[in-house]
């Protein structure tokens, strides 16, 4: 029985949400919180498989208690839920260590897809990345850094030349911050790279991935 956290500052969304999980996720759990002070305290006494983040609180501010509740609770996944929806956000979230983004302006289908992708394990990101016309070029960058586009279909043979390296070193045991000093880059873009990897494998985590880059000819 999954137990999802939705903290959000807006009553009607918060509740709407709550509702169409509750009706359309199996044996589901939702609590609501208002604030993040709120949502601290329920992660401090409870344990949750999914905590969806509203970030337009008002109060929300930095997110280092957020990253700092992750930390205390590495099995929980963690996804934003956000009115803006361009591609810089949904990279610069995602580098923070987030398990998905999901857009206000999603369909109820969208959202559900979204909240059970990130349940079993995947990193979700709106479809509408993989197409331009989204508020951002789509070869844009991170900290000046190149980023790749997160796709949505399984498409191997158009892996980046970075998601061939960061896909040979993770098959090779390394870390995060081990593949980001052998390709001398940011370890924050190297989780945009791997967010990516593993969205254009379709698979939902790193062990997936190396499995899957033994069967694959580079």
């Amino acid at each position: 029985m999954p137990r999802i956290l939705v903290l959000d500052e807006q009553a009607v969304y918060r509740t709407g949400l709550r509702e169409l999980i509750d009706a359309k996720v199996p044996c589901a759990e939702v609590i609501e919180a208002s604030s993040l002070l709120q949502a601290l305290s329920q992660l401090r006494s409870s344990t949750f498989d999914l905590v969806l983040v509203g970030v337009d609180l008002s109060s929300f501010g930095p997110l280092d208690s957020l990253k700092a509740a992750r930390e205390a609770s590495p099995a929980t996944r963690f996804a934003i839920i956000s009115a803006s929806d361009t591609r810089s956000d949904i990279l610069a979230n995602l580098a923070t260590g987030f398990h998905g983004f999901i857009s206000k302006h999603q369909s109820d289908t969208d959202i559900l897809t979204a909240i059970t992708d990130i349940l079993s394990g995947r990193i979700y990101v709106p479809g509408s990345l993989a197409k331009a016309g989204n508020g951002d070029a789509l070869n844009g960058r991170f900290g000046g850094e190149e980023v790749p586009m997160l796709t949505t279909e399984v498409d191997v043979p158009k892996l980046t030349k970075r998601q061939r390296e960061v896909l040979t070193l993770l098959a090779g045991g390394k870390s995060n911050k081990e593949i980001a000093r052998v390709l001398d880059i940011a370890e924050a873009t190297t989780k945009i790279h791997l967010a990516a990897l593993l969205r254009a494998l379709g698979v939902r985590n790193r062990t997936e991935a190396a499995f899957k880059a033994g069967k694959l000819a580079f």
